[in-house]
């Protein structure tokens, strides 16, 4: 059984680390209030813009002309994997889950027999890509020193992925990232973003004309590079909120189980305290009566 003294300093510790967790959970909630607002705001216009970007790549002619982004490479045999995690830790299972959803992606394309490589935004999912898959992370983007996503570090990987596309280093890129639903709630996502994927739902036998000002391929050139400087910017919005989220959830349930231990300790140091009064009653007593 533990000593008197060895109980006061574990409770001393336990309610420290509490005091601990009960800040980063006030951090968290404070944060996560602005980060979900920029999430549900980038989202009506990425959506839409995605859906036009798949319902134009479901109507246009491919030919030579037509920009990788949309039209790929022509082949599906090497696939980039963008994963999309936190710099931190304290979050419970939000990075883990979009890890293992990224995971379960690479098995399937490796079991039809595609190449897969990683291509890492944040540094949390590096240690598990570098233990399954040792040698198959292409490039990990740093964000230690962005504390809020802004649409310039988008900007940023999506003219490295189109740099790497013209290079002709993978044929299809898919994004994994953490859709934020609730505090309680986030959603990991998988998503084609190289090349632009078809609407299957769309309608192709229409037979109206369509005149673009200026033209097509000006209007693609334009509009692609930004769908996926978009796609990216929501992704990392979203992670953002579902971070905190995460976050907030994870150190609220350790600040519960600190208050529980707490109380746990204190019962049986209250238990030691008694027993080791009444022992010394007993001794008293006994020597009184042996006098």
């Amino acid at each position: 059984m533990a000593s008197l003294k060895e109980l006061k300093d574990r409770i001393g510790s336990v309610k420290s680390t509490q005091k601990i967790t009960k800040a980063k959970q006030m951090v968290a909630a404070a944060k996560l209030r602005k980060a979900q607002a920029a999430a549900e705001a980038a989202r009506p216009y990425a959506e839409r813009l995605e859906g036009v970007m798949t319902s134009l790549a479901s109507k246009v002619s491919i030919n030579g002309d037509t920009p990788a982004l949309l039209a790929g490479t022509g082949k599906k045999q090497r696939h980039l994997l963008v994963v999309a995690t936190s710099d931190r830790g304290l979050c419970g299972a939000f990075n883990t889950n979009i890890v293992k959803e990224a995971r379960q992606k690479a098995e399937a394309l490796k079991a039809e027999g595609k190449d897969v490589s990683f291509y890492l935004v944040g540094k949390k999912a590096k240690p598990i890509i570098n233990r399954f898959y040792a040698g198959a992370i292409d490039h990990h983007f740093d964000t230690s020193e962005i504390k809020n996503p802004h649409y310039d570090d988008a900007k940023e990987i999506a003219a490295d992925l189109v740099a790497r596309l013209e290079k002709n280093e993978f044929d299809v890129a898919w994004l994994f990232y953490s859709k934020f639903k609730s505090a309680l709630v986030q959603e990991p996502q998988t998503q084609q973003i190289i090349p632009v994927p078809v609407d299957e739902d769309a309608d192709t036998t229409s037979t109206v004309a369509v005149e673009y000002e200026p033209d097509e391929e000006e209007i693609l050139s334009e509009l692609l590079p930004r769908n996926l400087s978009i796609q990216l910017f929501r992704a990392l919005l979203e992670n953002t909120a579902s971070e905190q989220g995460a976050s907030m959830t994870a150190m609220d349930n350790a600040t519960r189980n600190a208050g529980d231990l707490i109380d746990k300790l204190t019962i049986e140091y209250n238990r030691s305290r008694q027993a080791a009064i009444t022992t010394e009653l007993v001794e008293i007593i006994s020597g009184a009566e042996a006098l």
